[in-house]
């Protein structure tokens, strides 16, 4: 407890260092990320995230020396050879995209860890540390790191921001931002630079094996919770911060402990509580919206089945035996006790000596779920030009989920119709 209000106190500089450096730097990452994912190029970020690494090595070979400008420099050009050889190979031969990313992640990788080790065996006492870009380390960001890094973090999210429109555009529809004449190549460009840069500064913190999760996880935890891309992309940096900063805060406790195992953790939990638990889209939210649904379309089929038998009565507040509602329509016994139960709590059914029968307003409610079916059927027929005994099946899903507003557009276009393709009345 004692280390816990030592941290969030922020009383230390090097804590504040590590811990704004850590947020930056993961907030950054998933902001970035968010566009990745909607373009469903997950793949090319754990591609870029793996191919770094020899960048790194070769950029510590050469100059000797941990100088972060230098290293990022180094991993970004080996980023963007990776992305240009994944081109190369997708447009020039049989192999797919996948196929060819996974050729290129684990070739480049194989080859930074190599080079890594022949650092580490070298006797170089400037390698010290070097090693924490394949898991991260908070801790070391200070000093120039922190300030190299953040400032690239500051500039990703700076250009997000002034190319937000278009970056989303290209996200979901290239074709139509060609239509708007936009220099779709050159944003696709500035993408791949930004998830290259958003890759190259996370590292630091998540290290080189977990960075595509850093930049695919918030987004995809983010699109639980909204349509809205700009909503998204904020949520997303708001997790990737709070994964970032809790990550830090692990690393700051126990040392030993490698920061973007921990990072990753942290953002999976919050992913995983918004798969499940986030409103509308969350599975169980899903789960009891559908379970809503078909209970909605279990009791408007059968009150259209009352409608129906009181048609061919000429009664329609008959009392009816369930045997004769099961002989008109099937249905489960056990569903259709529970239905007939439900619409008499909710006043649409009445029971009277063990018959089932119409109270007023569920004689009025049977009859829209008629009516909007045989509107629909005649919808079907008389402008879809479809063949009216292959309406039906249609008409039986489409009836549950018209609004009153598209009703009225129907009577209007179909001129307040009398009967359907079948010659059965209307009710009005």
């Amino acid at each position: 407890m004692d280390t816990f209000f030592e941290f969030f106190s922020f009383q230390d500089a090097s804590i504040v260092s590590v811990a704004v450096g850590a947020m930056l730097l993961t907030a950054s990452s998933a902001v970035v990320g968010t566009f990745t994912f909607l373009k469903k190029k997950a793949l090319v970020g754990d591609a870029v995230a793996h191919s770094v690494l020899p960048g790194i090595c070769l950029a510590f070979i050469l100059s000797g020396t941990k100088n972060p400008i230098i290293l990022i420099i180094g991993a970004f050009i080996t980023g963007w050879i990776s992305l240009l050889i994944i081109d190369l190979i997708t447009q020039r031969s049989k192999i797919k995209e996948d196929s060819a990313i996974a050729l290129v992640l684990s070739v480049f990788f194989g080859i930074g860890i190599l080079m890594l080790t022949n650092i580490q065996h070298s006797g170089n006492a400037a390698q010290t540390g070097l090693d924490s870009f394949l898991f991260g380390k908070a801790a070391a960001l200070v000093g120039k790191d922190l300030i190299t890094f953040s400032i690239v973090a500051v500039v990703l999210i700076i250009t997000v921001t002034l190319f937000f429109k278009e970056l989303k555009i290209i996200a979901f529809d290239s074709n139509y931002a060609k239509a708007l004449g936009l220099p779709v190549r050159a944003i696709d460009l500035l993408l791949t630079t930004l998830t290259v840069l958003a890759v190259v500064t996370g590292i630091q913190a998540v290290g080189v094996v977990l960075m595509a999760a850093m930049l695919i996880t918030p987004a995809a935890a983010a699109r639980f919770w909204t349509n809205d891309v700009k909503h998204m992309t904020i949520i997303a940096a708001i997790m990737g911060s709070l994964s970032g900063l809790s990550g830090a805060y692990v690393s700051y406790v126990a040392p030993a402990m490698p920061t973007g195992p921990w990072i990753v953790m942290i953002i999976s939990a919050i992913a995983l509580t918004s798969f499940f638990f986030a409103p509308k889209r969350g599975i169980i939210s899903r789960y009891f919206t559908q379970r809503k649904l078909q209970v909605m379309i279990m009791d408007e089929n059968l009150l259209k089945s009352l409608y129906h038998l009181g048609e061919e009565d000429a009664d329609m507040f008959k009392g009816r035996k369930i045997d004769e509602i099961i002989d008109k329509r099937y249905f489960p016994r056990k569903r259709l006790k529970a239905a007939l139960a439900r619409l008499k709590r909710e006043g649409y059914l009445a029971r009277t000596n063990g018959e089932w029968q119409f109270t007023q307003v569920g004689k009025q409610k049977g009859q829209r779920v008629v009516k909007l079916h045989r509107l629909w059927e005649l919808y079907l027929s008389t402008y879809v030009k479809i063949a009216s005994d292959h309406v039906h099946e249609d008409a039986e899903t489409i009836e549950h989920i018209i609004t009153p507003e598209l009703e009225a557009e129907l009577e209007r276009m179909l001129e307040y119709p009398e009967m359907d393709p079948h010659k059965e009345k209307i009710p009005y």
